[in-house]
């Protein structure tokens, strides 16, 4: 289900792509794959409700922020946990999410900038990836009051991508629908997942954002609808100019027409 009055913010295209290095070879188990790159589509986004002329003066909307799949798979077999840093108005303004799906629930008044910071599990990074998100309430053109049952969405697409990737991490990974795996080098053989791996992982609550409540209100990131609305606006540009790249031919025709015809100069 999906409301056409809906007012989006996406960010989809181009697809931004962000290079992991994995840090140090400091473990015997830690042989890298070179020459292949892991990628991991996410999406950071924010969905707010306005909670209707009744609601108090600083608790006008209720909203989510959160990290997910771009397919709403299960992250937590890349990501071990977010912390979303809040305005310094709310209690408690640093969130730590340790189990997927990662999503954060509050209720305010106001829009601001959301920090992020996204921890891997050993095998996949040690290091630590910042991003930020602006968490927007309300539509950027007023169209009459605003309704508590159409929210205002957010959304940007990110591509992660790990170069170089450890065995045991893309052992564990490489039959995941949420991780894009390129096909490997031939003869190339993986250790069994979970051989000396991360043992975190396999502790870890699993879930996506698929049955999600809010999960309806998701934008679609499809390489194949990207495809298609590109195709569709070539179409429709093509179209648009057609009349004039024909009176352009039609002109230069008869200009050339013209010259042919003059008489010669001596």
């Amino acid at each position: 289900m999906e409301d056409s009055n809906v007012e989006r913010f996406s960010a989809s295209t181009p697809k931004p792509r962000i290079g992991i290095d994995g840090g140090d070879d400091n473990k015997n188990w830690r042989r890298r794959v070179n020459g292949v790159e892991v990628s991991v589509p996410i999406v950071c986004g924010s969905i707010a409700f306005f909670r209707g002329k009744k609601a108090k003066e600083y608790r006008t909307h209720n909203w989510t922020v959160y990290v997910r799949g771009a397919t709403n798979e299960d992250l937590g077999v890349v990501i071990r946990k977010v912390i979303f840093h809040l305005h310094p108005s709310f209690k408690s303004p640093t969130r730590v999410v340790d189990s997927p799906p990662f999503t954060l629930s509050e209720c305010g008044w106001g829009e601001f900038k959301i920090d992020i910071t996204i921890f891997f599990h050993a095998d996949a990074c040690e290091r630590k990836l910042e991003l930020s998100h602006l968490l927007k309430l309300n539509p950027e053109i007023y169209s009459g009051p605003q309704s508590p049952n159409v929210p205002v969405v957010t959304e940007s697409y990110n591509e992660i991508v790990f170069p170089d990737p450890f065995e045991c991490f893309l052992s564990r990974v490489i039959n995941h629908p949420a991780v894009h795996v390129p096909k490997l080098p031939e003869g190339f053989n993986l250790p069994p997942p979970g051989d000396a791996g991360d043992e975190s992982y396999y502790k870890m609550k699993k879930g996506d954002t698929k049955d999600h409540p809010l999960s309806h209100w998701f934008s679609k990131f499809s390489e194949a609808d990207e495809l298609f609305k590109l195709t569709a606006t070539r179409q429709k540009v093509y179209a648009a100019c057609l009349p004039f790249v024909q009176a352009d031919i039609a002109e230069l025709k008869r200009q050339l027409v013209m010259v042919d015809v003059q008489p010669e100069q001596f």
